[in-house]
C-alpha cells in the first residue's frame, strides 16, 4: 500500500573538474571522474519553480541540490550513444496509458491482435495488448491485518500481532478523521469568507473580520501554508487526506467489507491463476493516481515542455494492475511479477508494501523466478519512518526470509531523500535499516504525470523506487550485457554519499525529529543513486 555490508561514510572533498579551458578533443579524451559528496554543499540559491519539477535530475556539485545528475549524464556521457530498448514492468494501481506524456513509451505485445477476443499468445490473457489487469473492477480493499483478523483467532502469533496492530491503526483512523473534519471546517470558514475555492496564503492577509471563528481559522491556516510550503493546495490537498482517512474507515480498516468479492477468483488458490482483465488503468482511471505517477518518473517524455522529465528514454513501460486502494494480495503480486518477466520485463518497479504476508512463498518464489530469467526488481522501502531491520517493522515483500540473509540478488530496496543535502536529507517518512534498505533515491516532491493529462508533486518511497528503476533502465539500456544483479551492485556502489550524519525517521513528539546519527546506521552503502556514476561503473564493468 505504500503507495520501501554497512559501509563507513568517508568525507570526500570537493570534486574539482579539471579542464574546463581544454580544447574540445582535450575534454573529450579526459577521464571521466566519479561525482563525490563535497564536505560541505552551500545552496547557490532558492529552489526556482522549474529545478523543483525536476529536482531529481540535477546535480549536487554543479546544482548543491542531491538530485541523481541525470541532466549530467545526458549530456557528457549518453551523446551520440544509442542504446536498446528496455521493458519496464510498473506493478501498481494502473497506468493511464492514454496520458500524452507517455505517448510511444507503452508496451504493446507484439503476439497479440488488439480486439479480437482471442489468446492469441496462448498464454492464459485475452487481448492483453498493454499488460494486465488481476484486480478486475476491484478498487478498495481491506489491509491485510484486517483480513488476517476476519478469519478470526486461530491461536497463531501473527493473529495476536495482526490484532494488535489492527486495534491501534483503528484508533489512529479514529483521531485522524477527527482531525481531517476539524480541518476541512477551518478550509471551509476561509473559503466562505474569501468566497473562491482557491487561495494562496497571500489572500489570507485581507480578511478583516472580527468573528472569532474566522480569525482564528485565518490564524491556522497561515501557520499551515508556512509550514507546508509553495505546492500546498488546501482544496486538493485536504480533499485527499479526507479521502485518505474515510478509505481507511470505510474499506481498509472495515472488518464488514469483502473487496474481493468482485474479482471473481480464490486468492488462496495460487493455481486460479487466469482472471481479471486487459484494462490496465482499472475501472476508474482517476484511481491509476499512483501507478501513473510511478510510470511518469521512469518514462515521461524528456524534453517535450509537458509535465517533467522521465529519467530514461529507450523504454516502454508494462503494466501489471495489481495494487488496490489498500494491501495488495501475495497471489496477485505474484503472478504480476511472472507475468512481466514473461513478457520480456528487465526492470520491474514496485511501488508497494504491506506489514504482513501471508502467502509469502509465493512471492518468494516469484523474485527467485525473476532472478532467474535474470530481471531486477526495485522495491520501495515503506513510508512509516521505521528501522526494517527490526522484526517488527518488515516491509513485505522482500528478499530475506530471516530479515538477514538474502536469498536471492536481483532484489533493491529504495528509501527516499528530499532536495536539501545535510542532516535532514532523508525523507522523515523514509523507512531505513543497514541491512534491508540498500540505498536511497529522490522521492520528495516529484513531479510527474497522473491521469487525464494532468501533473503532480507526490512524495514517497514510492516515488524513490522508480527513479532508481529508472537509472537501473538506463543501465540496462547502454550496457545490456550486465546482469541484474551487476546491475544492482552498480546502482549501489556508484551513489555518492550521504552527509556523514543523518536524521532517520520521525519522533513520537509531533513536528520534532531524532537526534542525528551516523549515516551507516540508514542503509548498507549509505549512499543516493547517481545517474552519472552509476553510467561510469557501468562502463568499466563492461570492459571486464
Amino acid at each position: 500500500m505504500n503507495h520501501i555490508k554497512p559501509l563507513k561514510l568517508s568525507a570526500f572533498a570537493l570534486l574539482v573538474l579539471a579542464g574546463c579551458n581544454a580544447t574540445m578533443q582535450a575534454q573529450a579524451s579526459a577521464p571521466k571522474e566519479f561525482i563525490k559528496a563535497p564536505l560541505a554543499v552551500v545552496k547557490k540559491a532558492p529552489v526556482s519553480e522549474n529545478e523543483l519539477k525536476r529536482w531529481s535530475h540535477l546535480d549536487l556539485i554543479k546544482d548543491s541540490i542531491p538530485g541523481m545528475s541525470v541532466d549530467r549524464a545526458y549530456a557528457e556521457l549518453l551523446q551520440g550513444k544509442k542504446g536498446q530498448k528496455v521493458i519496464v514492468g510498473i506493478v501498481d494501481s494502473g497506468v493511464d496509458i492514454e496520458h500524452e506524456d507517455l505517448q510511444g513509451m507503452i508496451w504493446t505485445n507484439p503476439k497479440e491482435i488488439p480486439g479480437n477476443g482471442i489468446d492469441d499468445d496462448k498464454n492464459g490473457f485475452i487481448d492483453d495488448v498493454h499488460g494486465w489487469n488481476f484486480l478486475g473492477n476491484a478498487v478498495h480493499e481491506n489491509l491485510e491485518m484486517t483480513r488476517v483478523v476476519k478469519k478470526g483467532d486461530d491461536g497463531s502469533a501473527q493473529y495476536k500481532e495482526a490484532l494488535a496492530q489492527y486495534n491501534e491503526k483503528y484508533q489512529e483512523a479514529l483521531k485522524d478523521k477527527e482531525q481531517v473534519d476539524f480541518l476541512l471546517d477551518v478550509h471551509n470558514t476561509i473559503k466562505k469568507e474569501l468566497n473562491k475555492t482557491t487561495y494562496k496564503i497571500e489572500d489570507l492577509s485581507s480578511i478583516t473580520s472580527a468573528d472569532p471563528n474566522v480569525l482564528r481559522s485565518k490564524a491556522i491556516m497561515t501557520q499551515i501554508f508556512t509550514n507546508a510550503g509553495p505546492t500546498f493546495d488546501p482544496e486538493a490537498d485536504f480533499g485527499e487526506y479526507k479521502d485518505q482517512v474515510y478509505d481507511q474507515i470505510d474499506y481498509n480498516l472495515n472488518k464488514d467489507f469483502d473487496g474481493r468479492k468482485i474479482v471473481g477468483d480464490n486468492p488462496n488458490d495460487i493455481k486460479d491463476n487466469h482472471y481479471g482483465n486487459n484494462i490496465v488503468f482499472g475501472p476508474d482511471k482517476e484511481k491509476a493516481l499512483h501507478g501513473t505517477h510511478v510510470a511518469g518518473i521512469i518514462a515521461q517524455i524528456r524534453g517535450n515542455n509537458l509535465g517533467g522529465d522521465g529519467v530514461a528514454t529507450n523504454v516502454e513501460i508494462l503494466t501489471v494492475r495489481a495494487v488496490p486502494d489498500g494491501d495488495e494480495y501475495d497471489k496477485d503480486i505474484a503472478l504480476a511479477i511472472r507475468y512481466a518477466v514473461d513478457n520480456g520485463a528487465k526492470v520491474i518497479n514496485g511501488s508497494f508494501g504491506k506489514s504482513f504476508s501471508p502467502q509469502k512463498q509465493w512471492v518468494y518464489d516469484a523474485l527467485a523466478y525473476a532472478a532467474k530469467k535474470d530481471v531486477l526488481i526495485v522495491h520501495a522501502a515503506g513510508n512509516d519512518g521505521y528501522n526494517i531491520d527490526e522484526t517488527k517493522n518488515i516491509n513485505y515483500p522482500n528478499d530475506s526470509k530471516d530479515n538477514v540473509k538474502e536469498f536471492t540478488d536481483n532484489v533493491i530496496t529504495i528509501g527516499a531523500i528530499n532536495k536539501s543535502y545535510g542532516e535532514t536529507v532523508i525523507a522523515p517518512f523514509s523507512n531505513f535499516g543497514k541491512i534491508n534498505v540498500d540505498v536511497f533515491a529522490p522521492g520528495e516532491e516529484i513531479y510527474a504525470t497522473v491521469p487525464n493529462n494532468k501533473y503532480k508533486y507526490l512524495q514517497g518511497t514510492s516515488m524513490a523506487s522508480p527513479n532508481a528503476a529508472g537509472v537501473a533502465a538506463l543501465i540496462r539500456s547502454y550496457y545490456p550485457k550486465l546482469k541484474a544483479a551487476q546491475v544492482k551492485k552498480i546502482l549501489m556502489d556508484s551513489g555518492v554519499a550521504l552527509p556523514s550524519k543523518v536524521v532517520l525517521g520521525t519522533s513520537e513528539n509531533p513536528g520534532e525529529r531524532p537526534p542525528a546519527v551516523s549515516s551507516a546506521e540508514s542503509s548498507k552503502t549509505a549512499k543516493m543513486v547517481n545517474a552519472y556514476n552509476a553510467l561510469l561503473m557501468a562502463e568499466k564493468m563492461s570492459k571486464k
